[in-house]
C-alpha cells in the first residue's frame, strides 16, 4: 500500500447530491489540489429547507456521487452545464440547481408583431 495520499484524490469533478426526498443537486468542485470529500456544493439553503421539516433536517442523509472527473477546469465547467440539463436538476420538481432554468413568460418580439 502506497503512502502517497494524493494517489487517492480525485482531480476536478462533477458530482450529484441526492436528498432524502429524491431531489438532486449537480455541482462541480474545481478547488486545489483537487476534489475535497468535505465539499457538498453551494445550493440555496432556503430552497432546500422548505422541503423538509425541522426533525427531518436534524437527521439528514445525503448521497454524493462523482459523475465525471477531469484535469481540465474548462471541461468541468462545460460538463457541469451538460449534466444539469441532462439530469434536469434545474427543474424545481426534480432538483435544486438554480442555473440553466427555462425563462417563463418571455415573448419573442419578432413573433408578437
Amino acid at each position: 500500500m502506497s503512502n502517497d495520499v494524493r494517489s487517492t484524490l480525485f482531480r476536478y469533478v462533477i458530482y450529484k447530491i441526492t436528498f432524502p426526498n429524491g431531489k438532486i443537486y449537480v455541482g462541480k468542485d474545481e478547488g486545489e489540489p483537487g476534489h475535497s470529500l468535505r465539499y457538498f456544493g453551494s445550493w440555496d439553503n432556503a430552497i432546500v429547507e422548505k422541503d423538509f421539516s425541522k426533525s427531518e433536517l436534524q437527521d439528514l442523509t445525503l448521497r454524493k456521487q462523482i459523475l465525471f472527473e477531469s484535469d481540465d477546469k474548462l471541461e468541468i465547467r462545460r460538463k457541469e452545464s451538460e449534466f444539469i440539463r441532462e439530469l434536469k436538476s434545474n427543474e424545481p420538481s426534480i432538483g435544486y440547481n438554480q442555473t440553466h432554468r427555462k425563462r417563463l413568460g418571455t415573448i419573442d418580439t419578432k413573433l408578437a408583431n
